[in-house]
C-alpha cells in the first residue's frame, strides 16, 4: 500500500506537478486502480478530471472517457499534451474529425500509445466504434457528465442510457468511474440502476461553495442593470447567459455599445467561430462572453469572477452547474440572477407540447427554481437541500442577499401545524399547490370534485393570503417537517419530524417570502430614452442658448443641430465625453463628432461648478436589434433600393420606415435619398421644402404643411424632404 502510495505522490508530481491531493481525490483514484465501480459526486471545480486522468496515465490499456462536449474534450486532451505528454497520449474521436484523423487515432490507439480516449456518446454507439474498441485494452470507462442518464437531470441525453449495453459490447467486467457535478438524490439513483453500478463506491463531496454570492432581483431596466453591473466590475471576466441565441446576439451587441469587449456564445454559431472566442476568453482579449447555456463546459478558467443570468435557469441543476463557473480558483465570485414571472410563463409554453410525464418532470424542476427565487430564505441553505445536503444558515457569513437583507419574522407555530395536519388528513396525495388552494379557499373544480371544499381546512387560510402559506410549506421542506416524494411528481410527505410536531407542537418562527415586483417586458426593451433624475432646467437654457450660437455660426436652424428630446436627456445624465454624449438618444456619432465638443465642455464644467453627482448608468441608447435593423436600411438605401420595398421586406409599413429613416439621420448618419425623393417629387416641390426649412423657427411638419399649403404637399413629403436637409445639413 506504501508503493501505491507513493506511485500515486511520484505520478501527481511528475505529471501534473501538484504535490497534494484534493478532497477525496486520492481515495477515488485508488478505487480505480484497485477496478473497482467508483461513483464521484463532486462540485464544479473540484478536480473531477484528475480523478480519471490520473489513474488512466498509471494503468495498463486505453481509458475510455465519455463526454457530450466537443469543447470539453479538445480543451481537455490539449492540457494533457501540455502537461508534457506526447501528442499521442490522448485524442477524441467525434464529428468534428475527418477521416485522416480518425484513422491517426485509430492508429495511436491500437498501438497502445494513447492512455485516454475521449469520446462523444454518439459515436460510441456507432457499431464500427465498438467493434474497434474490442480490439483494445479498455483499461476503464470513465462517465462524465453522468447526470444526462436521468430525465431528472437538468441536460437529459438519451444516448448516454445506451452506455450500459455498449461497455458491455466492449468487453466484460470493465471498471466503470461516474462523474457529475449535480446530482439531486433522485438523479443518483438513476445514475447507478441505468449503469448497474449499485455496488458502487460513492464519494459525494459537499456542493457548498463557499466563495461564491447569490443574489436574485427584479427583472427591472435588465439591460441597464448588466452594463452597470459589468462597467463596475471593469477589467474582471465575467459570463452572463440568456436562454436564446436572438438574446445573446443582442446584449453582446449592446454591451460592445457601450464599451465592453463582449462577444456572443451559442450553438447556431460556426464551431471555428465558438472555439477562437472560447480561446479569446481564456487570453482575456475579451471582457465578457454573453452565452446560451452551452458556454462553459470544459472550459478550465479558473478565474471567472462574476455570472450574470439575464433570464431565468432552467433548472436548480442547470443554475448550481453555471454559476459553477464563477471563483473556481477560490477567489470572488458573484453570481446575479434575474427573474420575472415573464420568464416563467414562457418556458412553461415550451412544455406545452411534450409528453405528458416530460411535462410533469419540467413542471416540478421549474417550480424548485421558482421557490428558490422568491424565497427569503438563506440561498445557500435552499441550493445545499435541493442536493441534498444540509446547511445551518448561520454559516453563511452573509454570501447571499438574503442574508444581506433585513428580515422579516412570522410565528408560524399554527399555521405550520394546520397545514401538516391537512397534509396528513389528505393521506399525503398531494402537492403543495394543492394544499395551499384548500386553505386560501380557492375556486378549483379538483377541489370540488374530491369535495375538500367542506372540510374544516377550506378557506381558513384566506386572510394569511397565499404568499404566507408559500412561506410556510416551502420552509417546512428545508427544515424537514415535510419531504417531497419525487417519483409521485411532488407530492408532500409529512416526515418523522412533522409528525413529532401535529403530536407536540412548539413555538417556531419563519421567515415572510419577499414578493418579487412585476418586471419589465424586456422583449421590446431599448433601455429607457428618459431617467437618471429631474430634468435640470437651468442646464437646459444654457444648451438651448448654446445651441442657438452653434447654428448661428454654422447657418443652420437650431434643431439641425441637436433637437430638443437630445437636450432634455443632456439634462438628466450630464454627459461628459464624447463616448457618453453617442449615447443620447438622436445624437450618434456624426453629431457627436460634429457638434458635440463646446457641449461637453459646457457641461463639464456645469457639473464641476455646482457639484452634481452624475448618474454612473448611461443611458442605453438602443437595442441591438434595431441596430441591426438601422444597418439593414442604411445598407438597401446605399444600394438605392425603393423605400417601399426595403419596408415589405421587414414587414414594416412606409410611416414605419420613414420614422426609422428619420431617426438614421437625427443620430448624424448621412444618407442620400435623392435618388427616390426625385421619382417621387418634382424638383420645383424640392426647393420650395428646403427653402422653407432654411428660415424655420422649429422643424415641425404640421407647421410646414400649414405653411405652404396642405392641398400641395402630402406628410409624407415633407418628412422626406426634412429627412434630406437634416442629412445634408446637419450631418
Amino acid at each position: 500500500m506504501i508503493e501505491t502510495k507513493k506511485s500515486l505522490f511520484d505520478n501527481l508530481q511528475n505529471f501534473f506537478g501538484f504535490d497534494n491531493f484534493k478532497g477525496d481525490q486520492e481515495a477515488i483514484i485508488t478505487n480505480i486502480l484497485a477496478g473497482r465501480d467508483t461513483f464521484v459526486i463532486m462540485p464544479t471545480g473540484g478536480g473531477k478530471s484528475m480523478c480519471y486522468q490520473l489513474p488512466a496515465l498509471m494503468s495498463d490499456g486505453t481509458a475510455i472517457v465519455i463526454s457530450p462536449l466537443i469543447a470539453l474534450m479538445k480543451n481537455q486532451v490539449d492540457q494533457l499534451r501540455a502537461f508534457g505528454g506526447s501528442d499521442s497520449i490522448a485524442h477524441f474521436l467525434n464529428s468534428s474529425l475527418t477521416k485522416a484523423d480518425i484513422a491517426r487515432v485509430k492508429e495511436d490507439v491500437l498501438g497502445g500509445k494513447t492512455k485516454l480516449l475521449y469520446v462523444a456518446p454518439e459515436s460510441l454507439t456507432k457499431q464500427e466504434n465498438i467493434d474497434f474498441l474490442r480490439l483494445n485494452h479498455v483499461s476503464f470507462v470513465a462517465v462524465d457528465e453522468a447526470h444526462c442518464i436521468s430525465e431528472w437531470g437538468h441536460d437529459f441525453r438519451p444516448e448516454y442510457r445506451k452506455i450500459r449495453q455498449v461497455i458491455s459490447n466492449i468487453g466484460e467486467n470493465i471498471p466503470i468511474i461516474a462523474l457529475t457535478a449535480t446530482a439531486t438524490p433522485k438523479v443518483q439513483h438513476d445514475i447507478q440502476k441505468n449503469l448497474q453500478m449499485n455496488n458502487a463506491t460513492v464519494y459525494k463531496s459537499s456542493f457548498n461553495r463557499t466563495n461564491l454570492f447569490y443574489e436574485v432581483r427584479a427583472k427591472r431596466n435588465v439591460i441597464k442593470e448588466i452594463v452597470k453591473f459589468v462597467k463596475q466590475n471593469a477589467g474582471k471576466s465575467g459570463i452572463i447567459y440568456c436562454l436564446s441565441r436572438k438574446k445573446v446576439e443582442e446584449v453582446a451587441e449592446v454591451l460592445n455599445l457601450n464599451g465592453i469587449r463582449a462577444l456572443p456564445y451559442h450553438a447556431g454559431l460556426d464551431a471555428k467561430v465558438r472555439a477562437d472566442t472560447q480561446d479569446k476568453f481564456l487570453m482575456e482579449d475579451v471582457e465578457v462572453i454573453v452565452a446560451t447555456i452551452a458556454f462553459g463546459m470544459g472550459i478550465d478558467k479558473p478565474d471567472v469572477r462574476y455570472v450574470i443570468h439575464h433570464d431565468v435557469p432552467k433548472s436548480m441543476e442547470g443554475y448550481y452547474q453555471e454559476t459553477g463557473r464563477a471563483g473556481r480558483d477560490g477567489g470572488e465570485g458573484v453570481c446575479v440572477s434575474f427573474y420575472s414571472q415573464k420568464d416563467i410563463d414562457k418556458l412553461q409554453k415550451f412544455m406545452k407540447d411534450k409528453p405528458v410525464s416530460e411535462r410533469e418532470i419540467g413542471t416540478q424542476i421549474l417550480k424548485e427554481v421558482i421557490d428558490y427565487a422568491e424565497s427569503s430564505v438563506c440561498r445557500r441553505k435552499q441550493i445545499l437541500h435541493y442536493f441534498g445536503e444540509s446547511f445551518d444558515e448561520s454559516n453563511c457569513s452573509s454570501m447571499c442577499d438574503n442574508c444581506c437583507a433585513p428580515k422579516t419574522f412570522f410565528d408560524a407555530e399554527a399555521h405550520l401545524h394546520k397545514a401538516l395536519s391537512l397534509i396528513k388528513h389528505l393521506g399525503e396525495k398531494f402537492d403543495d399547490r394543492y394544499i395551499i388552494d384548500i386553505l386560501i379557499g380557492a375556486d378549483n373544480p379538483q377541489i370540488r370534485n374530491y369535495g375538500h371544499d367542506i372540510l374544516p381546512y377550506f378557506n381558513s387560510g384566506k386572510e394569511d393570503g397565499e404568499n404566507l402559506w408559500n412561506s410556510v410549506l416551502r420552509q417546512a421542506l428545508l427544515d424537514d417537517f415535510l419531504s417531497k416524494d419525487i417519483d409521485q411528481y411532488g407530492l408532500l410527505r409529512v416526515t418523522e419530524k412533522g409528525a413529532g410536531f401535529i403530536d407536540n407542537p412548539y413555538s417556531i418562527r419563519f421567515l415572510i417570502n419577499r414578493v418579487i415586483e412585476a418586471a419589465d417586458d424586456d422583449d421590446n426593451e431599448d433601455g429607457p430614452k428618459q431617467g437618471g433624475g429631474a430634468l435640470d432646467t437651468q442646464l437646459l437654457q444654457m444648451l438651448k442658448d448654446l445651441r442657438k450660437k452653434i447654428a448661428k455660426q454654422k447657418n443652420l436652424p437650431p434643431f439641425v443641430v441637436f433637437q430638443d428630446p437630445s437636450l432634455e436627456e443632456m439634462c438628466t445624465h450630464y454627459p461628459v465625453s464624447i463616448d457618453e454624449l453617442k449615447q443620447i438618444s438622436g445624437v450618434g456619432a456624426g453629431k457627436a463628432m460634429k457638434f458635440g465638443a463646446p457641449v461637453i465642455e459646457l457641461i463639464k464644467k456645469y457639473v464641476e461648478d455646482n457639484d452634481i453627482d452624475r448618474p454612473v448608468d448611461m443611458v442605453i441608447k438602443s437595442a441591438a436589434n434595431k441596430s441591426a435593423l438601422k444597418v439593414y436600411i442604411i445598407q438597401n438605401i446605399d444600394r438605392h433600393l425603393n423605400l417601399e420595398d426595403i419596408a415589405a421586406s421587414k414587414g414594416l409599413t412606409y410611416e414605419e420606415i420613414l420614422r426609422e429613416v428619420e431617426s438614421i439621420v437625427n443620430s448624424g448618419t448621412k444618407l442620400n435619398l435623392d435618388y427616390y425623393i426625385d421619382e417621387v417629387m418634382d424638383e420645383d416641390k424640392q426647393d420650395e421644402v428646403f427653402d422653407y426649412f432654411k428660415t424655420a423657427e422649429v422643424d415641425s411638419i404640421d407647421n410646414a404643411l400649414a405653411e405652404l399649403g396642405g392641398d400641395d404637399y402630402t406628410y409624407e413629403e415633407i418628412q422626406l424632404m426634412r429627412i434630406k436637409f437634416m442629412s445634408e445639413l446637419g450631418n
